[in-house]
């Protein structure tokens, strides 16, 4: 009844496996019907014919019950089967964080899929035995390159299994891609360089543009025709309207009234009145620490500080909204929504606030909600810690529909910089060779305090400002803050956040430029149709001609 439960207890895991199982599974059985059905039982041209893109870690047990349905159902023997898998599956990998990369406990494997886990055993004993013969006695090596990890509790590492098992091996955003050779697969680069490429993702056009944003739509094919629908790169013929003060205001006419729908859509769902003619502040994505909803969150309450002491000068009325579903078992995550609803709360009760700044958090977060909100957004939060974002796809939906981006180098982001310049783009924040280096001697503790305005909003959270009758239900985020130890240095990226959005402020009050600066994002948004993300996968990878 559910895809993908809670996989906090030991049942949750055990029906997430027999989900990827039969999942993978009947797709397989089904492929082998029908190739059967028109080619006999002759192999010979499945891999040729076939192509399985193992869309991250979830279905990757289908290297080893392709293996099983070859040998076990049509008595191929082992070479052959292993030659025909191993041509016919590509993974495409979706997560920088090692944590993220599923690995499932023996005992369970070995009980659940007994069959499965014995042709991962000789998978795993083949593919040592090729370690061996490239890095004789390279002891650390051939541990850290396992597939079945040893130790007390042993598990089987599914990404390594899907990068063994496949011919092909790609990361969706060229940092991700460049960050997994150097960091996560290092060790597989080094020894297969050439199954490794890049896709950086797209988004579909028909979609997230031209279905839910019918009013810009229809202004873009007025200015350059409607080809653009099927070939984005055809967008670029919109930079010569960016100068245009006619079509500038028939944009911002346009995302005023995308605006106005959402922000009665924010009112039915929220209970909370978002104002038009203020900037819409969007960060709408998956919650986790690395995604920063909580830096996010310490610049509404350094806002609200702000408001409080009548230091508005330069200050842009803004509506901010996050909306997002935490992991069932993600304490944390469902902590900081938590805290994101409590300080909405106390600010929307202000009356001092009322003009200045609005807060929303969106339950229930989902697509068709996203194609309400790309088009009404002014500002896009892609604030992730660098290095641990591939790549993101909402950055790409708010930027095809005029949005401005505030961001990190981090994922596609740094492709959205390179395409739509820096003039129109606010960067802030370490990169990530810069995180990496700051983790030796990092003092969030100091930053603070060297810091009034971080000092004034960790001051209102340690206070119980926004949790009065709830106590110290904040203090892990707090900790979290503070520690050194803390893998999204949030402490360390607070002051170039907080400068960058006075920038975003100041840019918004200059409302012909900012429409310059949005149309130009909408022009140079071509590359991240997913079109062109398709075409690479088949010219590159699957090779599939056209019937």
């Amino acid at each position: 009844m559910v895809l993908y439960p809670n996989d906090a207890s030991e049942n949750g895991k055990e029906l997430r496996l027999r989900q990827q199982y039969f999942l993978a599974s009947a797709s397989l059985q089904d492929i082998l019907y029908h190739y059967v059905e028109h080619n006999g039982e002759d192999f010979e041209a499945f891999a040729e014919k076939n192509c399985f893109q193992l869309n991250d870690t979830h279905p990757t047990v289908a290297v080893a019950e392709l293996m099983r349905l070859l040998m076990d159902e049509y008595l191929l023997g082992w070479n052959k089967a292993w030659e025909i898998t191993t041509n016919c599956m590509a993974y495409t990998n979706h997560t920088l964080l090692p944590e993220a990369l599923e690995a499932w406990p023996v005992s369970m494997m070995s009980e659940l899929l007994p069959r499965i886990y014995e042709i991962i055993e000789e998978i795993n004993k083949r593919f040592l035995t090729e370690i061996e013969q490239n890095w004789p006695g390279d002891v650390d090596r051939l541990d850290r390159m396992t597939i079945i990890t040893g130790g007390d509790y042993p598990q089987v590492r599914m990404a390594y299994l899907a990068i063994v098992g496949s011919f092909s091996v790609n990361g969706v955003a060229a940092l991700h891609t460049q960050l997994l050779k150097s960091g996560l697969f290092k060790d597989f680069y080094e020894l297969w360089p050439d199954k490794f490429n890049n896709k950086t993702n797209g988004v579909t056009p028909r979609r997230w543009l031209a279905h839910c944003n019918p009013e810009l739509k229809q202004l873009i094919d007025e200015a350059i025709g409607d080809e653009w629908i099927s070939n984005l790169d055809r967008l670029e013929e919109l930079r010569p309207f960016a100068q245009d003060k006619k079509f500038q205001s028939r944009w911002m006419d346009v995302k005023l009234q995308r605006k106005i729908k959402l922000s009665k859509f924010i009112e039915q769902q929220c209970d909370v009145q978002f104002d038009p003619k203020m900037m819409f502040d969007v960060q709408v994505k998956r919650m986790h620490e690395y995604k920063r909803q909580l830096l996010n969150i310490l610049h509404v309450i350094h806002l609200y500080d702000r408001i409080s002491r009548g230091d508005t000068e330069g200050m842009q009325p803004r509506c901010v909204l996050i909306g997002g579903k935490a992991a069932p078992g993600y304490a944390m995550a469902k902590n900081i929504i938590k805290l994101v609803n409590n300080v909405a709360e106390i600010i929307n009760q202000n009356p001092r606030c009322e003009n200045w700044l609005r807060v929303a958090f969106l339950p229930d977060y989902k697509v068709t909600a996203m194609e309400m909100i790309c088009p009404a957004t002014d500002l896009s939060e892609q604030i992730s810690t660098a290095g641990k974002e591939a790549s993101g796809t909402g950055n790409m939906k708010f930027m095809m529909n005029g949005a401005l981006t505030i961001g990190t180098l981090d994922g596609a982001n740094i492709e959205i910089l390179e395409s739509v310049g820096e003039d129109n783009f606010f960067l802030f924040g370490l990169d990530s060779s810069q995180v990496v280096e700051a983790r030796n001697d990092y003092n969030p503790a100091a930053i603070i305090e060297a810091d009034e305005d971080f000092s004034r909003v960790m001051q209102l959270l340690k206070s119980g400002h926004f949790n009065r009758h709830e106590v110290s239900i904040f203090d892990p985020i707090i900790n979290s803050i503070y520690n050194s130890g803390d893998a999204w240095m949030t402490a360390a990226d607070f002051r170039g956040y907080i400068d960058a959005q006075q920038k975003v402020s100041l840019a918004y009050q200059d409302e012909d430029n900012w429409a310059k600066m949005s149309i130009l994002n909408t022009a140079a948004s071509g590359r991240f149709s997913s079109d062109r993300t398709i075409s690479e996968y088949n010219s590159d990878i699957w090779n599939r001609n056209r019937s």
